[in-house]
């Protein structure tokens, strides 16, 4: 799974698709799925300063 997020990581645009739910993860359950995409939003509001 850590292959996966570094992916995301380097292609913030398909995190964007997975939240629209226009993509999948093939072989990441649902859990999983969201567990991942709830982490890629707390970074995007921690860059953002919400945290501070």
């Amino acid at each position: 799974m850590m292959n996966v997020i570094q992916y995301l990581e380097k292609n913030p645009s398909l995190v964007e698709l997975l939240i629209e739910q226009k993509a999948s993860l093939i072989g990441i359950s649902s859990i999983e799925q969201k567990a991942i995409l709830e982490s890629f939003e707390a970074v995007v509001c921690v860059e953002n300063g919400l945290w501070n």
